[in-house]
């Protein structure tokens, strides 16, 4: 076991979209899609939705995986790995409900599984937890849609009471919003609320408008991920590679937050210190 200074381990983003039908998640979802990668053919979209993807094809030459029932997380994951190794840039699952209750869905095969209900969960829930492990460790952005469970409101509209549509609970396994980076809600006059925040980039704001330079704020935040990773990845190549106390010792004055990587430095030395046989380092003391 090794202790390390925290650090953000993910460059990549995790977003889902929830909303009832009609609050334009595909299309939002291109739109944050554009936004990360700046570039039409490096996004693909996972199309469960009847082919509504291509409605959105004005915007630009994405591509499209068509993935009929039945929805099982082992199919899913296949799609993934189809545009993986098709190098795409962005992942858009449209949508990711179907996984649970759609045809060939966990639900509809649990609903079908003979034996204790228990028992048959502890069967399924491995499936599900696999495609979830897919998409957090996926060389690409990944943006998911959710459908919500749809019901209605009587709302005053110019002096009338009409009926308006909202979403409600989302048709995927409970919590599974932990599981992604930021989560947006969608209403049907397409105000996305952020409801779940790691990056800290919407927390303050109130509604808003998915659009491309939503994705591309979402895109510079994970470009200073990886900027910061580099470095960090630079600095501990350079510690290792140094093989002589002057120059350790140098190169800890000279690091910017040398102190941050201060075991390290003490571990290094302590190698040269075997290597060389010479005296003792006290680098605490001669490393400030």
């Amino acid at each position: 076991m090794e202790l390390r200074k925290s650090n953000r381990s993910q460059a990549k983003i995790r977003i889902a979209l929830q909303g009832a039908s009609g609050t334009g998640k595909t299309y939002s979802s291109l739109l944050l899609a554009f936004g990360l990668c700046q570039n039409w053919n490096k996004i693909a979209v996972i199309d469960t939705e009847n082919q509504s993807a291509d409605l959105y094809s004005h915007l630009g030459e994405y591509n499209v995986l068509i993935l009929k029932p039945p929805f099982t997380p082992e199919r899913y994951i296949q799609a993934i790995d189809t545009c993986e190794k098709s190098g795409m840039e962005v992942i858009i699952i449209d949508s990711l409900s179907h996984e649970w209750e759609g045809e060939g869905g966990i639900l509809d095969v649990h609903s079908k599984m003979q034996g204790n209900s228990f028992t048959n969960w502890s069967k399924l829930t491995p499936r599900h937890n696999a495609l979830i492990q897919k998409i957090l460790h996926s060389n690409a952005h990944v943006i998911a849609t959710v459908r919500s469970k749809q019901d209605y409101i009587i709302a005053e509209k110019n002096g009338k009471q009409v009926p308006e549509k909202i979403g409600l609970k989302g048709v995927q396994r409970d919590g599974l919003e932990y599981d992604f980076s930021l989560v947006f809600e969608i209403d049907i006059h397409h105000n996305a609320y952020c409801t779940k925040d790691r990056t800290q980039l919407f927390q303050t704001s109130g509604p808003l408008k998915i659009t491309k330079e939503v994705g591309e704020k979402i895109r510079g935040w994970c470009e200073q991920s990886s900027k910061l990773l580099e470095s960090g990845s630079r600095i501990e190549e350079t510690i290792k590679s140094i093989d002589n106390l002057e120059d350790l010792h140098k190169f800890y004055k000279e690091c910017e937050n040398g102190s941050e990587y201060l075991e390290l430095f003490t571990k290094q030395a302590e190698l040269i210190r075997k290597s060389q046989l010479i005296n003792p380092f006290n680098f605490h003391r001669n490393g400030k």
